[in-house]
């Protein structure tokens, strides 16, 4: 159990980082009060690499596995400020939970596992085998898992920890997600003489039809590989007395175990293919979407908008390690999914590394008004770092 004071700074440093307003792209603010705890509490190296992510370490007194605790410091804005009811950067306690942007999603869960591996090293007085790292990472909520690739370079972990919200549940997979471009293109002509053009807002019309009754794959533990269209835009926009000669369409995909950026857009090529032999005027093509931002340091970020899916079984050695640890320590733990994309798609789905998820709070408070995180939630969470770490750090 916690100490009072433990508690205490547990709480002060959830208070500093939810003071600091972080979407994403200006982290800096969380960044530098991050690091600033980590050097104060003796982590031995504190780096900020070119994107603005923060890494701490803390090595032990022999060799040994390399351990990385994950979270992310940017949130989503603040949409409508009246329609909370504290100040969502007020950091405010009020009958056992703290209110705050970014409390749940996820800066309660840094917090809990960055004092989490300064308590374990502290009471052990550094005597433990290999190395405990943590990252503060960037960009998380517009690119899960690329600013993290980085991380993964640096640190070079044998095991991560996501500490996306999980309720203090083992969470041992989850679904990934791209984003999937559909164009049509037409010939461009006055619409009061739409015969002389081709307009690529019917053909783009024909073609969402077509994909909509495209078969979904469908996984036993993760569930459907969803196709959602999310937008469709034309062009040019305003049209102006234009026949539209562009037409996009915008695809949500859910991802499962397995699949690849070939495989996911096969059948929609083979698709827009078969359409294209059966109408000659139909031009159309497929791709992922590619998504640039810039970072907090100045450094752009690019990346093809594709972040794959990662599920372990329950009887993956260091799995059961982990559970006979956290269950030994305390309440009975679920092992669950994340329903969501973490940056868990570049530490398992791309780099391989085993990684599991464990963090404080619902899922379901993540981008809502009035976010907050409960107490007890925070505490069990950093207490419960430590028991994963006495699994891997044996």
């Amino acid at each position: 159990m916690l100490s009072e004071e433990r508690k205490e700074e547990l709480i002060r440093l959830t208070r500093d980082l939810v003071a600091q307003r972080s979407e994403s792209g200006h982290e800096d603010g969380a960044a530098g009060v991050l690091g600033r705890y980590l050097r104060d509490s003796g982590f031995d190296q504190v780096t900020v690499d070119g994107l603005g992510n923060v890494i701490g370490k803390l090595t032990g007194s022999c060799p040994g596995p390399r351990v990385l605790f994950d979270g992310h410091l940017d949130t989503v804005p603040v949409a409508n400020p009246a329609a909370w009811t504290h100040d969502p950067y007020g950091c405010e306690i009020a009958d056992g939970r703290m209110y705050g942007r970014g409390t749940s999603d996820m800066k309660g869960a840094v917090a809990a596992f960055t004092a989490a591996a300064g308590f374990f090293a502290r009471d052990r007085n550094r005597d433990f085998p290999g190395e405990i790292c943590v990252a503060g990472t960037v960009h998380e909520e517009r690119f899960e898992g690329v600013a993290a690739r980085s991380v993964s370079r640096i640190v070079r972990p044998d095991y991560v920890i996501i500490g996306e919200a999980s309720q203090c549940d083992l969470k041992i997979g989850q679904r990934g997600r791209a984003e999937i471009v559909v164009e049509t293109f037409g010939v461009p002509a006055h619409s009061a003489n739409p015969d002389k053009g081709v307009n690529a807002v019917y053909a783009i019309c024909r073609v969402v039809e077509a994909i909509r009754r495209l078969p979904c794959p469908e996984h036993p533990v993760l569930g459907r590989g969803i196709l959602e269209l999310t937008d469709i835009k034309s062009a040019p926009y305003p049209g102006a007395s234009v026949v539209p000669s562009r037409c996009r369409a915008t695809y949500d995909r859910r991802l499962l175990p397995g699949e690849t950026e070939e495989s996911v857009l096969a059948p929609i090529q083979a698709l827009l293919d078969r359409l294209m032999a059966e109408d000659p005027t139909l031009r159309a093509r497929v791709s992922y979407a590619q998504g640039e931002e810039t970072c907090y340091t100045g450094t752009a970020i690019r990346a093809r908008r594709f972040f794959p899916a990662w599920l372990y079984d329950e009887e993956e050695p260091f799995v059961q390690s982990i559970l006979s640890e956290l269950r030994s320590a305390g309440p009975e733990v679920r092992v669950t999914q994340y329903s969501f994309c973490t940056n868990g798609s570049h530490y398992a789905g791309e780099a391989g590394i085993p990684t599991v998820g464990l963090g404080p709070s619902r899922e379901d408070l993540a981008h809502t008004d009035d976010e907050y995180i409960e107490l007890e939630q925070l505490y069990l969470a950093c207490e419960r770092c430590q028991a994963v770490l006495r699994a891997l750090l044996r």
